[in-house]
C-alpha cells in the first residue's frame, strides 16, 4: 500500500517551522495556534514515517530528512504562494524590498549603486548585522535579500557570488615613515639609530638612505616591525587581521588590540588619523590610499580575498522589485 502524499497545508506548515526554527514562530507566521502547528507536524511525520525536527529547549532543529524535504518543496510552495497571492491594485506601489548585510558594504557601495532604482520608485528597507543572524532572519521571512560574508550551508537558501573584497594592511603616513627608520639604520651601518628611535632629531633623519615607499609592489615587509605600533581592529579576537597574518606571513598573529570598534568605517577613521595600523577591505580605503592619506604597508601578489554572496529564499517572489534589486546588484557588482 502506497503512502498518501502530504497535503499542501502540512507542507506549508512544515516550511514555516523549518524557516523560523520553532513551532511558535511558524504559528505567528501562518496565523495558526501553536497546538495546530504541533498537530500538523506530527501528522506529517506519521505520513513520511520519519522524524523531521529534533525538539530543543528553545525551538527545534531540522533533521537531515527535513533538510532534504525543504530543498524539494521550498521553491514550488513559494511559487504557488506568489501565484495564489492577491494581485496588486492598479497603480499601487510594490512592497518595499527588505535588504540586509554588512553595514560598511551597504552604506559605502550597495546603497549608492541602488540609487537609480530608488529614483525610479523602488522602496528599500535596509538592515545591518552579522551574517549568521541575518541568514536566520532571511529563513524566517524577515528579509528578501541578504549580502552574506560566507556561503550559507544547506539547500534552503540560494546564494550566488556577488563581489570579492581584498584585504589591505594599512597605516597613516606618520607611522609608515617611522617604520622605515630601523631598516635605514641597518642599510647605512648606523645600528644605534634603531635604539635611539624616531625622535633623535633631524641629523638621524637626514642620515637615512631613501627607499621605495611602503606599498611598493614586490617590496618585502617584516611584520615584527609592527610590534610597538597600536593595532586597530573590528573585534577583540582580531578576525580580519588574524586571517591576513596567516595568509600573507604564514604565522599566527598574537596581539592585543589597542582599539576595537565593530564598524570598519571606525577602524578606517582611527587608522587614518594616526592611531596605528589595521587590515581593511580595499573598497573601503581605496580613496585614501590614492590620496596618500593612508599607506599600504605591503602589496602581496596573493592578497587575502573574501567573497560576498547575494542570498535569497528559493522560488519566485510576489514582489517584482526583489528581482529588480537582485538583478541590478549582480550587474553593478561587476565594477566593484
Amino acid at each position: 500500500m502506497e503512502t498518501a502524499s502530504p497535503d499542501l497545508n502540512l507542507l506549508r506548515t512544515f516550511l514555516a517551522v523549518y524557516r523560523t526554527g520553532s513551532f511558535t514562530g511558524a504559528a505567528r507566521l501562518l496565523g495558526l495556534s501553536q497546538p495546530t502547528v504541533t498537530t500538523q507536524m506530527r501528522a506529517l511525520e506519521r505520513q513520511t514515517g520519519r522524524e523531521l525536527f529534533e525538539r530543543l529547549p528553545r525551538g527545534v532543529t531540522p533533521t537531515p530528512v527535513a533538510d532534504e524535504l525543504a530543498a524539494r518543496v521550498a521553491a514550488p510552495l513559494d511559487e504557488l504562494a506568489a501565484v495564489a497571492g492577491p494581485a496588486p491594485a492598479a497603480g499601487s506601489r510594490a512592497e518595499p524590498v527588505h535588504l540586509a548585510g554588512p553595514a560598511e558594504l551597504l552604506c559605502t557601495t550597495v546603497l549608492p549603486a541602488l540609487a537609480p532604482l530608488v529614483a525610479d520608485g523602488v522602496r528599500l528597507r535596509v538592515s545591518t548585522g552579522l551574517t549568521d543572524p541575518l541568514l536566520d532572519e532571511l529563513r524566517a521571512g524577515r528579509h528578501d535579500l541578504v549580502i552574506a560574508t560566507t556561503r550559507p550551508r544547506g539547500r534552503t537558501l540560494h546564494a550566488v557570488p556577488l563581489t570579492d573584497e581584498e584585504f589591505v594592511l594599512v597605516t597613516a603616513p606618520v607611522w609608515a615613515d617611522r617604520l622605515r627608520e630601523p631598516r635605514h639604520a641597518r642599510d647605512t651601518g648606523e645600528e644605534d639609530l634603531e635604539n635611539r628611535g624616531a625622535d633623535d632629531g633631524p641629523q638621524a633623519e637626514n642620515s637615512a638612505v631613501p627607499e621605495p615607499p611602503a606599498g611598493d609592489p614586490g617590496r618585502s615587509f617584516d611584520p615584527a616591525l609592527l610590534h610597538d605600533v597600536p593595532l586597530v581592529t573590528y573585534a577583540e579576537d582580531l578576525p580580519i587581521a588574524r586571517r591576513y597574518w596567516r595568509h600573507v606571513f604564514g604565522r599566527r598573529l598574537t596581539r592585543t588590540a589597542a582599539v576595537t570598534v565593530p564598524d570598519l568605517r571606525g577602524v578606517l577613521a582611527a587608522v587614518a588619523a594616526g592611531a596605528g595600523f589595521g587590515v581593511l577591505p580595499r573598497y573601503l580605503c581605496q580613496d585614501l590610499l590614492e590620496s596618500g592619506a593612508l599607506v599600504a604597508l605591503l602589496e602581496p601578489e596573493d592578497p587575502p580575498i573574501n567573497t560576498g554572496f547575494l542570498v535569497q529564499r528559493p522560488g519566485a517572489h510576489d514582489n517584482p522589485d526583489v528581482t529588480r534589486v537582485r538583478t541590478f546588484l549582480l550587474r553593478a557588482a561587476r565594477d566593484w
